[in-house]
């Protein structure tokens, strides 16, 4: 709640502008027009500074006649109303007593140092909040990479996958397979290239499955095959 010197300090600057504002001729006592005026003053100051999220002033007003239409409603049935029971008991619509649940929950925030558990070292309200992955703005390109990876021929996988998924170097990857880092490398620049071509003419193709619509194989490229040994890659 609010300090209690702060509530004091407000209602005793409401009964100055109440003597100030006071006028006798009109016949009515001065405490029948001072205390009207202190509590208005005071409400003012609550709607004012009480919330810890400032909302709309009529939403404050919907969520304070939510939260004693709850208090009536539970006491006739015997049981919390619901949305639809509040919607009617108001005469709102049923969004607009869910908007005044919402602000209802504006006027105390808790702190995300808040301890989300008990004991010590327990973990804080604000670890348990999720934020956004930086992995979801590459969905898009893996998309887009997947089939197109599917274009290279398995050799060509392989190195891909050690080079940029195994973040092994060129020498590491020669030593791996049992080539010179020349080839390696030449491995690389050639299904780089492959990739970079398909990727481009991905926007000009209806289907990205790298299929021959006439034959229905595999389309390989204008690579020619190899002659090498088989105990080269």
């Amino acid at each position: 709640g609010e300090p209690l010197e702060d509530l004091k300090q407000v209602a005793a600057l409401a009964l100055v502008k109440a003597a100030s504002n006071y006028d006798p001729a009109r016949g009515n006592e001065f405490l029948s027009y001072a205390i009207p005026t202190i509590v208005g003053e005071l409400k003012r100051h609550f709607r004012d500074t009480g919330w810890d999220v400032r909302v709309p002033r009529q939403l404050q007003e919907r969520g304070l006649n939510i939260n004693r239409a709850v208090a009536d409603l539970t006491q006739q049935f015997g049981h919390a109303p619901n949305v639809t029971q509040l919607a009617k008991h108001l005469d709102l619509g049923t969004e607009e007593v869910l908007q005044g649940f919402e602000a209802a929950r504006a006027y105390s925030a808790v702190s995300l140092q808040t301890p989300a558990s008990d004991g010590e070292g327990g973990i804080e309200l604000g670890e348990l909040c999720g934020e956004d992955d930086p992995a979801f703005s590459c969905i898009d390109d893996l998309l887009s990479l997947q089939p197109a990876l599917r274009c290279l021929s398995s050799r060509e996988q392989h190195v891909i996958a050690l080079r940029f998924y195994g973040n092994m170097t060129q020498s590491r990857i020669a030593v791996r397979l049992g080539v010179s880092q020349m080839h390696v490398s030449r491995l690389l620049s050639q299904a780089l290239t492959r990739l970079r071509s398909q990727l481009s003419d991905e926007a000009a193709t209806d289907t990205h499955d790298c299929s021959d619509p006439h034959s229905g194989r595999l389309r390989r490229g204008p690579h020619k095959a190899s002659r090498r040994s088989p105990n080269r890659i």
